[in-house]
């Protein structure tokens, strides 16, 4: 099931993408149930994971705005 919006960290936007399934599985993150992730901030992809990580979150704030979707969705 895929979800999509928008997260405000530190009066900015983070929009992402989750691809999630009911059970975890050894294709989610840290065998979860996220299979693909996109967070973008201002256009550009701060954090990508599509079967394993693409691009790690880049900074402190994508990293909180990772862990506010791990605690939904994983």
């Amino acid at each position: 099931m895929w979800r999509e919006g928008t997260i405000i960290i530190n009066k900015k936007g983070y929009r992402y993408w989750v691809k999630h399934f009911d059970e975890g599985s050894q294709f989610g993150i840290d065998g979860g149930r996220i299979s693909k992730l996109m967070i973008k901030r201002s256009g550009e992809i701060v954090c990508n994971y599509d079967r394993g990580w693409d691009i790690k979150p880049v900074d402190e704030d994508t990293e909180f705005a990772l862990a506010i979707l791990m605690k939904d969705y994983n």
